[in-house]
């Protein structure tokens, strides 16, 4: 299932949604309206519905089947009518960042950047605060002021959907509700005796979405293409099988201490091909224009704008 956060018209509340296809093309399904109508109290956010547990999926995904492309009136809204947003607009905790997932990354950065040319033995994580999160298409602000060195990376996150805590390897994935994109939005020139936050965290530094796919769909996150271009050009491409820490070990490894909680995202590290790993080292500026991709998730696309 493909879900999304939208909004109807510029006034109305965010709600929830799921991509489908009917009669006449694709719609937004607004599963608390729809479950109304099927006898089913389904919630209107994405985090009360990754709340309700895998159960939730299961049943919506077999509701909508059932319905075959005929949604009762007044659930389906067309796609072209809605404004999509951050499928979490505002996440309860902070992003968990992995850097330094990729090995070609892990090299281009110990040339540029003041990180180790060793293999990280174990995952480096950062974090991104809730505030950094920004809808697709919605711009990202460069701060002349703050930074010259505006760099880009693309990711796959996963979004947690089960209380996770001292997981195994082996049983990680089950706790995984779904995927979408993430720009990591990286001030090269922001980064404080090493630490990544205020460099990584800023102000719409985490453009996400443009959906969430379910895990049931991607039953395996290692084999998903990723890339990025700016103004059309091709930056970063590669797959996620490249990870050095694959999805089941971020969230295994995380969960030995920290409790992962529905609705925590990981965002699980870029590949080879940030702006600061070219020669010369390249930078955004206003009015450029970033897309990223992941594989069977779909593309951001955003403009950088002066802050």
């Amino acid at each position: 299932m493909r879900l999304v956060t939208y909004r109807a018209h510029v006034e109305a509340e965010a709600r929830l949604g799921a991509l489908v296809s009917g009669i006449g093309g694709d719609f937004v399904l607004d599963l608390e309206t729809f479950g109304e109508e099927m006898g089913v109290p389904f919630p209107s956010t994405m985090l009360e519905f990754i709340d309700l547990g895998p159960q939730a999926v299961a049943i919506a995904t077999t509701l909508i089947e059932q319905a075959d492309g005929l949604f009762p009136l007044g659930t389906a809204i067309p796609f072209a009518n809605v404004t999509l947003l951050a499928p979490i607009p505002r996440p309860r905790k902070n992003i968990f960042g992995i850097g330094l997932n990729y090995t070609e990354h892990v090299a281009e950065s110990a040339k540029s950047l003041d990180t180790s040319p060793e293999l990280p033995r174990q995952p480096v994580i950062f974090s991104k605060p809730p505030t950094s999160v920004i809808a697709p298409g919605e711009p990202i602000r460069h701060n002349g002021e703050i930074t010259q060195q505006l760099d880009w990376e693309v990711e796959l996150a996963a979004i947690i959907g089960t209380k996770a805590k001292g997981v195994s390897r082996e049983n990680a994935l089950a706790y995984v509700f779904g995927y979408t994109v993430c720009i990591d939005m990286s001030a090269r020139d922001c980064r404080r005796a090493g630490q990544w936050i205020y460099s990584k965290g800023q102000d719409t530094y985490a453009p996400m979405g443009p959906v969430v796919v379910t895990a049931d769909e991607i039953p395996d996150p290692q084999t998903l293409d990723l890339s990025l271009t700016v103004n059309g050009v091709t930056k970063q491409s590669s797959n996620t099988a490249f990870m050095l820490f694959k999805v089941d070990e971020l969230v295994a490894d995380i969960s030995k201490g920290i409790t992962l909680e529905p609705g925590d995202i990981i965002a699980t590290g870029t590949p080879a091909g940030v702006g600061a790993g070219m020669d010369p080292q390249e930078w955004v500026w206003p009015g450029d224009v970033i897309e990223a991709t992941v594989e069977k998730i779909g593309s951001l696309t955003h403009s950088i704008i002066k802050a």
